[in-house]
């Protein structure tokens, strides 16, 4: 037991709790950048999970993990984004909302755009879903076409705490290998929002490949294996077909404690992140405009001071983000 508690005594999405900018105040947000000016985007999808766990699985995954995260180092949260991208294989899946990357990507640069505009200069893209190909996309191309001074990351947590996630043979906790709404996923659900998991409906899979399997990463990628689970087509068959069932391994072995070592992990290393931030770059400061850009300097200043200050709107350096 370490020392979060889990699970969560429920979410916070529509509740006055300070955790979500989308149900505070103008006043409550001003003050609250004074004294920490991080907000965390959790990026989530729709996507089916079997008859166990919720099509919201991976949404509700990072809103919780980031709600937790917030209460501890008085960071704000935004509403999340409830969809995403997918691999090729996902497609076709009822349930799942394939948004298309081109799409995406622009709706995440929108969604940057408006809170560093908001004052939310430093950002983190919590990714619970697996696009993370495509969400440092976005914060590139926000970054070459705006060239302001901004701290962005796309956090995928699977990636921080990948040891935790590995199966009993590799040194995890897990009796198989992490999936998808599988033995790791479902468990980790379980520790974080038990109240939407119906494990006496669970149904297991066995998972399949036209390759042997050590080529291919599995879920999250925590295997580190050559080639990532995003970076090939055809190695496996498409997943309406394959896995009808919506699961890609044994979620019936699910059991919360299985998660809380790597949920502890997680947000241990979420606070230091945010602490480290904060220490190098207090609220309100950034990296030094002649270090980061070569835009105007008189130009980048009245954007960073804001309309309400004297100062610009971020789309007046341009429109649409």
């Amino acid at each position: 037991m370490g020392k979060w508690k889990l699970p969560p005594s429920g979410g916070h999405m529509d509740k006055p709790t300070g955790i979500y900018f989308q149900t505070m105040t103008k006043r409550e947000i001003e003050e609250r950048l004074k004294v920490n000016d991080i907000i965390i985007i959790p990026v989530g999808s729709t996507e089916m999970h079997g008859d166990a766990q919720p099509f919201g699985e991976d949404t509700f995954l990072v809103s919780r993990m980031a709600e937790m995260v917030a209460q501890a180092t008085g960071c704000t949260v935004a509403e999340p984004i409830w969809y995403g991208s997918h691999p090729y294989n996902h497609l076709g899946m009822p349930g799942t909302v394939v948004i298309p990357e081109d799409t995406f990507i622009a709706y995440l640069r929108a969604v940057i755009a408006g809170f560093w505009n908001a004052g939310f200069r430093k950002q983190i893209l919590l990714n619970g879903h697996g696009q993370e190909e495509v969400i440092p996309l976005a914060l590139h191309q926000f970054a070459k076409k705006y060239q302001v001074p901004c701290m962005l990351v796309s956090l995928h947590w699977p990636t921080v705490i990948h040891d935790y996630l590995k199966d009993k043979a590799h040194g995890g906790p897990f009796e198989t290998p992490f999936r998808h709404a599988d033995e790791a996923e479902c468990s980790y659900s379980l520790a974080l929002f038990p109240e939407m998991v119906k494990l006496e409906y669970a149904k297991d899979t066995k998972p399949e490949g036209f390759m042997p399997p050590d080529h291919v990463d599995k879920g999250g990628d925590v295997y580190h294996a050559p080639i990532k689970g995003h970076e090939q087509v055809g190695f496996g068959g498409i997943e309406v077909i394959m896995t009808p069932e919506g699961v890609v391994g044994r979620p019936s072995l699910a059991d919360a404690s299985k998660a809380e070592a790597g949920l502890n992990a997680l947000f241990d290393y979420m606070v230091r992140l945010i602490h480290d931030i904060l220490e190098r770059f207090p609220p309100g400061q950034l990296p030094p405009i002649d270090k980061v850009t070569m835009r105007d300097r008189e130009e980048v200043e009245a954007v960073l001071k804001g309309p309400f200050r004297g100062g610009k709107h971020l789309y007046t350096i341009c429109y649409p983000p």
